[in-house]
């Protein structure tokens, strides 16, 4: 078996955890690659311990069986979309602040002793496309885990929406913006907003308008086979961009539409600890 460590040096200081993970690991006679998940400047990559060796993360996907993400839920957002398309399983390791995606904490990196004996489950999570079109053309396209999400300028009042599933009007409000998310961003931004929490190896897809000015406006949970169209009122002069999964905005024009739908794609994680979904929502959250 060949395992990739990939830690978040801003979140694992020296790499104390993926060392950890890695004489774990060894231990138990896996193969291990290390990787950075991201470009880092010369500064901070001073700060990385000298005797590491670090390959490319597509190099090392290419061969790995299993991906370990060492960061908060941030880190396994980043790395989803490199990691579908080799088709590796990622197992996340939470060292943020909340981590619903991540499987291990910091205290229980003993429990990868179990990797290479296969005593661990798959489990698939639904992902978006989101597309953005200008007439005909599309303009824009990514992969969400998480979620799209249309928002207003920094110095823009509220946006007029609209949203419809397979082309009929659902919704049309004033607001902040509207979450479009899977079933794992439901305890993401749409969550916080006052969106419902659903299971995440359900197939459904949420909207979930942003502090909305109207009554009417409230969230849904649709059908997954649904085509997800927003759209801003037409005469709007207002600024408008979309995030996917938290990445870089891009600044929407008043005539452009964004449609959300299903993806082929899916993320798999790594189960290893039998813990259900309901007891992460208690540890995390509290007990009310």
């Amino acid at each position: 078996m060949t395992v990739v460590l990939s830690p978040n040096p801003y979140r694992d200081r020296g790499l104390k955890a993926a060392r950890s993970a890695r004489r774990v690991l060894e231990q138990a006679g896996v193969e291990v690659l290390m990787c950075l998940p991201f470009d880092l400047e010369e500064s901070d990559r001073a700060e990385l311990p000298p005797e590491i060796e670090f390959i490319p993360l597509k190099k090392a996907l290419a061969r790995a069986d299993i991906l370990i993400c060492f960061g908060g839920d941030g880190t396994i957002l980043h790395a989803a979309k490199d990691a579908e398309s080799y088709k590796v399983p990622i197992l996340g390791v939470n060292l943020g602040s909340v981590g619903f995606m991540a499987e291990l904490e910091y205290g229980e990196l003993s429990q990868l002793s179990k990797l290479p004996a296969g005593k661990y489950a798959i489990e698939e999570r639904m992902m978006l496309d989101v597309r953005v079109f200008r007439g005909n053309k599309s303009v824009f396209h990514d992969v969400a885990l998480n979620d799209a999400v249309v928002t207003k300028g920094a110095v823009a009042r509220v946006l007029d929406l609209a949203v419809y599933g397979d082309r009929v009007l659902i919704s049309q409000f004033a607001g902040d913006g509207v979450i479009v998310s899977t079933p794992t961003g439901s305890t993401a931004y749409s969550m916080s907003a006052g969106g419902p929490i659903i299971e995440p190896t359900a197939r459904s897809i949420l909207f979930t308008p942003i502090c909305a000015h109207a009554l009417q406006a409230k969230p849904f949970v649709l059908d997954s086979e649904r085509l997800v169209t927003v759209r801003l009122d037409a005469g709007s002069r207002k600024s408008a961009y979309l995030s996917v999964d938290g990445g870089r905005a891009f600044k929407l024009l008043p005539t452009d539409r964004v449609e959300i739908a299903k993806s082929q794609r899916l993320t798999r994680l790594v189960k290893l600890t039998g813990r259900s979904f309901y007891a992460l929502i208690n540890q995390k959250l509290g007990k009310g």
